[in-house]
């Protein structure tokens, strides 16, 4: 499972989902444009600090990586809280959540069957794991920073905007024609280079112009990621003791 730079640049999480061009019909007014005298990169600087500053966010999308097409669709705050879920490119899912600084997560018999156990594992040993998980939860404490895995790669937002931040791109950015996100107007700013085309839907506000979509096209890591539900905290109740099964644990019964 990858960390959270793969996701944001990729799956920064298919193949590209543009939002249909808005327009108004003769004689409509049009409202005003925040960003009326803006440059493309400035839209873009102004959009990443002002998602960089959420408290919280909602995170959907589809990409690959390496090849490998997964979905995922999670929801993080600042106070460490994070509940979501994934699909891997064998077919399997899992559920994730992460509070108190720990995460778990609970997956289906194929998701454990075709990610259990250490690299190289025989079918035997995935099997074992994916029983032995039946229904129950994976506990393992958080780690945090650019080397987190499994579901802290989705539990921290902190190193989330960072990636953000890195992965953005904010110089030789071109304004394209306007459109719209899920109802919300939005400007098109769109970048080609010899990794494909990054192209990102920022909210026409000009108190809070959040990120609302990122589509990566051609190069190796396509994908699309949305963002939505911005300051909204995240309520998530651990699961019950006798429900969940611990990493070292599990480490034990897999050796």
């Amino acid at each position: 499972m990858r960390a959270n730079r793969k996701l944001w640049a990729a799956a920064t999480v298919c193949v590209a989902v543009v939002a249909g061009v808005t327009g108004c019909s003769k004689g409509d007014d049009k409202p005003a444009d925040p960003f009326a005298g803006l440059t493309a990169d400035a839209i873009a600087d102004k959009s990443v600090e002002t998602t960089k500053a959420a408290t919280a966010f909602r995170m959907h999308g589809k990409g690959k990586t390496d090849g490998e097409e997964m979905t995922v669709d999670f929801s993080v705050d600042n106070k460490g809280n994070c509940k979501g879920s994934m699909k891997v490119p064998a077919g399997g899912s899992a559920e994730i959540i992460g509070t108190g600084g720990t995460s778990y997560m609970k997956g289906d018999d194929a998701f454990w069957k075709s990610t259990g156990g250490e690299e190289g594992a025989s079918s035997d040993e995935s099997g074992a794991m994916s029983e032995l998980l039946k229904g129950r939860w994976m506990k393992m404490p958080s780690e945090k920073g650019a080397e987190a895995s499994g579901p802290d790669a989705f539990c921290d937002l902190e190193q989330i905007v960072k990636d953000m931040d890195e992965e953005t791109p904010r110089k030789g950015l071109t304004r394209e024609a306007d459109a719209d996100v899920d109802g919300t107007p939005a400007a098109v700013l769109s970048k080609k280079d010899k990794g494909g085309t990054t192209t990102f839907y920022v909210a026409k506000d000009s108190a809070k112009p959040y990120i609302l979509r990122v589509v990566t096209t051609g190069g190796d890591d396509p994908g699309t990621v949305d963002l939505s539900d911005f300051d909204k905290p995240v309520t998530v109740t651990a699961p019950p003791a006798d429900q969940t099964v611990d990493m070292e644990e599990l480490m034990k019964a897999a050796s």
